[in-house]
C-alpha cells in the first residue's frame, strides 16, 4: 500500500438504504490531516460471463437500461446474492438470462467499474462448451439474446455501438484470450 495516500474513516452513516443499493456518507481524514466527506454507493458485487460457442461466436444480450433510457448490448451478468459463490452466480446468471449452461468455466479477472463513487466489483468468467436450454428470466426482466463474431464486437466498441464498460473490457479480454495471447 501507499500509506501517504490513504484516507482514514472518521465517521460513517447510511445516507440512503434502498432495496438494491445503499448510499454511504463517510467523514474521512485526508493524508494532510484535514477532513472531508465521501459519498459512495455500496453494491454487493456482480459477475460477467463471456460465453463463447465452439465456432468462436459469442453470445450477447440486448437489454433496456432505465437510467440511460436506451437498449444496450451486453454480456450476460448479474448481482451476487449474499453468501453466493461467484462461479455459482455466473452459472446461474448465464442459465437464467440465456438458457445456456457451460461445461468449461474459467475465472478471467476482477474489475472495479466505478471506483470514484461505488465499491462495486465484477468477477469475469469465460464460459465454453455451451449447451442450449430453457432460460428463466427474473420477474420484470426483459432481454434478447443473439450471437456476434469477435471482429464485429471490436468494431462496435470502436464505433460506440457497445459502450457498457463490462462488455468493452470483456471484449478486449476475449480478443487476447481467443488469440492465445493471454491466459485466464
Amino acid at each position: 500500500m501507499d500509506p501517504h495516500l490513504i484516507e482514514v474513516q472518521v465517521d460513517t452513516q447510511v445516507a440512503y438504504d434502498g432495496h438494491f443499493l445503499k448510499v454511504q456518507k463517510d467523514i474521512v481524514r485526508l493524508p494532510d490531516g484535514k477532513q472531508s466527506s465521501r459519498e459512495y454507493i455500496k453494491h454487493p458485487g456482480a459477475v460477467v460471463v463471456l460465453p463463447v460457442f465452439d465456432d468462436g461466436s459469442i453470445l450477447l444480450e440486448r437489454q433496456f437500461r432505465y437510467p440511460l433510457h436506451d437498449v444496450f448490448i451486453e454480456f450476460p451478468a448479474g448481482k451476487i446474492d449474499p453468501g453466493e459463490d461467484t462461479l455459482e452466480c455466473a452459472k446461474r446468471e448465464l442459465q437464467e438470462e440465456t438458457g445456456y449452461t457451460a461445461t468449461d468455466w474459467q475465472f478471467v479477472c476482477t474489475i472495479h467499474n466505478a471506483i470514484a463513487y461505488s465499491d462495486e466489483h465484477l468477477d469475469i468468467f469465460l464460459a465454453r462448451g455451451l449447451i442450449a436450454g430453457e432460460r428463466k428470466l427474473d420477474e420484470g426482466e426483459f432481454l434478447e439474446t443473439f450471437t456476434a463474431a469477435l471482429p464485429e464486437m471490436l468494431e462496435w466498441v470502436r464505433t460506440g455501438k457497445i459502450t457498457d464498460v463490462k462488455t468493452v473490457i470483456g471484449t478486449f479480454w476475449l480478443e487476447r484470450l481467443l488469440a492465445g495471447q493471454w491466459k485466464p
